[in-house]
């Protein structure tokens, strides 16, 4: 997991370095995202006891200009339950296997 996590986020960095941004401004701005991904996560933590008013509430905090919160609402409660069926290992073979979703020959 821990590598999975580092992965993500060196995968941000290297995106807002493209951009053009200097040293002190990636750091601040990494800082920024791995503080709203906390923040997230310690939200969404109890995910299965809120209510569906509640849920759409969360995502609207994070998401202030999406007008459609029911739709990740949903989303994220059938992705919840894909996850309680099958193990997280299994999404990530699929993401570590380099011909996964390459056209068969």
């Amino acid at each position: 997991m821990q590598n999975l996590y580092d992965f993500i986020f060196r995968q941000i960095e290297l995106s807002i370095r493209e951009i053009g941004y200097g040293d002190q401004t990636i750091n601040k701005k990494m800082k920024d995202v791995i503080n709203i991904f906390h923040s997230i996560i310690s939200e969404i933590h109890f995910w299965d006891t809120y209510s569906e008013i509640e849920k759409n509430k969360k995502i609207s905090f994070f998401l202030e200009n999406f007008k459609n919160s029911t739709f990740l609402s949903i989303y994220f409660n059938n992705f919840n339950n894909n996850l309680k069926k099958i193990t997280f290992n299994s999404y990530l073979e699929r993401v570590e296997d380099p011909n996964y979703g390459s056209p068969k020959t």
